[in-house]
């Protein structure tokens, strides 16, 4: 699990100073990076490599809303691992509030666009 803290920009809020529903994916990709980057391993290092992870599907839950300046702490953890797919889910905190839990399932491509094998560096991560 790795934890990040965040603190939504004035740029990330409606009118209402409330964090707009879109940037929710945006904070899931900044933890799945730092989760990542744990292992010793960057999204950077693998799309060198040729191997690219495309988000597949996302469900968000909103729970209650998260205002400009809240400090905020996102946890990310490693979910189900298959044999081209990887799994995330989240969950971000203001205090003791759940202000949104996640899930994507990025599937694993070459450059060419089709469908890989995760790496193994990718695939041992569940064990």
């Amino acid at each position: 699990m790795n934890r990040i803290d965040i603190r939504p920009r004035y740029c990330e809020c409606d009118p209402m100073g409330v964090a707009h529903h879109a940037t929710f994916p945006i904070w899931f990709e900044m933890g799945r990076t730092e989760l990542l980057r744990e292992t010793g391993v960057s999204y950077r290092e693998l799309e060198a490599e040729g191997v690219f992870l495309a988000v597949v599907r996302l469900d968000v839950r909103y729970k209650s809303p998260a205002r400009y300046d809240d400090q905020l702490i996102l946890e990310t953890r490693l979910g189900p691992v298959g044999r081209v797919k990887i799994e995330h889910e989240y969950t971000l905190r203001r205090d003791d509030v759940v202000v949104a839990t996640g899930r994507t399932t990025l599937a694993c491509l070459g450059a060419d666009g089709a469908a890989r094998l995760l790496p193994d560096v990718l695939a041992r991560l569940h064990d």
